[in-house]
């Protein structure tokens, strides 16, 4: 083989590897969205696959504030907010939402972007759950049970809003706390909380005995915390047992006998999506400090899907009009530069599809600039090659000496754009950063496409034609 036919061959397997990449892509987007949905839901998406930011997909945009007051005095600021953005990316993760964004801003401001989410309820309860697990004792003392008497007569006035009102909490035996139940009752618990959810090791949905068959969730300890729950269980036979998740009393069973392997369940009447959740939450652990909802937006997928056919229609215009000044100016020449322009979007798509990119409007803008910046070096190409005909030299020797000549600026002017592009990505964020990582891919691959391809295919067609003239 020669050293032409051997590029053209490396060039061939790159084009198929890129329609291999792109495929999963385009079969899923082709997809119902309900079909899609479906997949999503049994984890079968696939694994390389060019994703779409809110503002194509659709989805929930939401900016939570970590209520700092209700952190530990002795806590740091920054380190309860990376421990909430990295517990709010774990419930995410588990939820199973495509590439969500979920960044700091400012002091105590959390953005979460969840693509695809469109239930703004759902992602509320899931991101915004403190899940602040307890396992308490109930006390049954007489005189705990008298003080609930009284305290049950008060009624609604028991509670003033989440807390306990000021008359409940005179009633309030010394070393207990008032709870409200998930079913409307009162319980009185002892002080000590031996358990936290921060000794879970595990939990998940199953389904209880009898009957009905209710969504309940299953929970495992740690191997050190089992031990501490085989103890207190066996110290307290014939006891009733509190579990208590964000200061609301879900379920107080009696514990009939020693419970060893640190396992048990929480009941609730749940559905099964309430039960999915609770899930996720406990095990991705509880938050620091409560977050509140300061700005929700949901983007509808009819939106999303208005902007990509607006992204692709601009994309096509531009593109068709650079073809036909390219041809129109440069003839052959102009052709050989589409040709590689083509290229250079077939590779930045598929790249992205590797990597699992997020594609934004702002990134179809990258993609747009990118391939004005291959146009670019096409120009400065041809631009060189004419120059060096004029002072007639040889067809070959032209096009050897321009490309040899123009590839310093095209590379001095790639290089300084990648820089401020290197910039962006450092320090932006969301859909900046989707601006930056589409132009650094774009431009790079450009300058293979621009000098690599081209130069191939004038190679090709200077060694297999005797040519005095370049149309150019």
């Amino acid at each position: 083989m020669t050293k032409n036919q051997i590029k053209w061959s490396v060039l061939l397997l790159l084009c198929l590897g890129a329609v291999g990449l792109l495929y999963p892509t385009v079969n899923w987007y082709s997809l119902e969205p309900a079909e899609r949905a479906r997949q999503e839901s049994y984890r079968m998406r696939p694994k390389f696959i060019l994703n779409l930011g809110l503002d194509l997909r659709g989805g929930t945009h939401m900016l939570m504030e970590l209520d700092v007051t209700k952190l530990d005095p002795k806590a740091d600021v920054n380190d309860a907010m990376a421990r909430a953005i990295e517990i709010i990316r774990n419930r995410v993760d588990q939820f199973g939402v495509a590439e969500p964004l979920i960044v700091r801003q400012g002091l105590r401001w959390i953005v979460v972007q969840l693509p695809g989410i469109t239930n703004s309820e759902q992602a509320k309860e899931l991101v915004g759950k403190t899940a602040l697990l307890q396992f308490r004792m109930v006390d049954e003392s007489e005189t705990a049970q008298k003080a609930l008497g009284k305290i049950a007569e008060l009624g609604v006035a028991a509670f003033s809003g989440p807390k306990v009102s000021t008359a409940a909490a005179k009633l309030v035996p010394e070393g207990t706390e008032l709870f409200a139940g998930k079913e409307s009752a009162l319980y009185l618990l002892k002080n000590e909380v031996p358990l936290t959810g921060a000794a879970l090791d595990t939990a998940r949905v199953e389904t209880a005995g009898g009957d009905y068959g209710m969504p309940v969730v299953a929970f495992k300890f740690k191997p050190e915390a089992a031990a501490i729950f085989t103890n207190l269980t066996s110290a307290n036979v014939g006891k009733h047992m509190a579990i208590v998740l964000d200061d609301v009393v879900y379920s107080a069973p009696v514990i009939k006998s020693r419970i060893s392997g640190g396992s048990g369940i929480i009941e609730g009447q749940f559905t099964a999506d309430d039960a999915r959740n609770l899930a996720i939450v406990l095990r991705a652990g509880a938050l620091p400090a409560p977050v509140n909802l300061i700005e929700e937006r949901t983007v509808g997928p009819s939106l999303g899907e208005d902007s990509i056919r607006a992204g692709i229609r601009a994309s096509l215009v531009g593109l068709a009009l650079v073809v036909i000044f390219m041809v129109f100016y440069y003839r052959m020449s102009g052709a050989v530069a589409c040709s590689a322009l083509t290229l250079n979007l077939l590779f930045l798509m598929a790249f992205m599809a590797y990597f699992k990119a997020t594609l934004t409007l702002p990134g179809i803008a990258g993609v747009i600039l990118s391939l004005a910046m291959a146009v670019d070096a096409n120009v400065l190409i041809c631009e060189r090659i004419r120059e060096e005909l004029r002072l007639g030299k040889p067809v070959r020797l032209a096009v050897d000496q321009g490309y040899d000549r123009a590839f310093s600026a095209i590379f001095d002017g790639n290089l300084t754009t990648i820089l401020s592009a290197v910039f962006l990505f450092q320090f932006g964020t969301g859909p900046i950063k989707g601006f930056a990582v589409t132009l650094i891919m774009g431009l790079c691959i450009s300058m293979v496409t621009a000098i690599y391809v081209t130069r191939l295919i004038f190679d090709s067609y200077l060694s297999a034609n005797p040519v005095e003239e370049l149309s150019i």
